[in-house]
């Protein structure tokens, strides 16, 4: 079960855009993360690489924490807003829930849920 500071650590880290460091500092080696009902991306080198990809795709990604993370025994559940701004200035937001099972102090798998039509509008 993680401690309220290792989640609230990993929370900081997002919100302060550091998401590759978030990766490498919280995830198992084998994490797996699934996007809605897609097959996961599985490994730790894996998930940062598709982290870069993504960050690399965009001029600008802020995160913000919405409440607090809920947490229970190995499961942790947050609400995020997530603003991604392209080249020409344009931001889309998406509002997702990211439901996390921890082995102490690191994540071992992560599902995020949202509506994928959020970011095209």
């Amino acid at each position: 079960m993680p401690s309220r500071d290792i989640v609230e650590a990993f929370a900081k880290r997002l919100e302060d855009g550091d998401f590759v460091g978030a990766i490498e500092q919280f995830y198992t080696l084998d994490a797996a993360t699934y996007e809605n009902n897609a097959a996961p991306t599985v490994g730790r080198e894996k998930l940062a690489a598709k982290e870069r990809g993504v960050l690399a795709a965009f001029k600008e990604v802020k995160a913000v924490r919405i409440g607090p993370s809920l947490i229970e025994g190995d499961n942790v559940a947050s609400r995020w807003i997530f603003s991604f701004t392209n080249a020409e200035g344009v931001t889309r937001t998406l509002e997702e829930i990211a439901w996390q099972t921890w082995q102490s102090d690191k994540l071992i798998e992560e599902r995020f849920f949202y509506d994928p039509k959020q970011l095209g509008r």
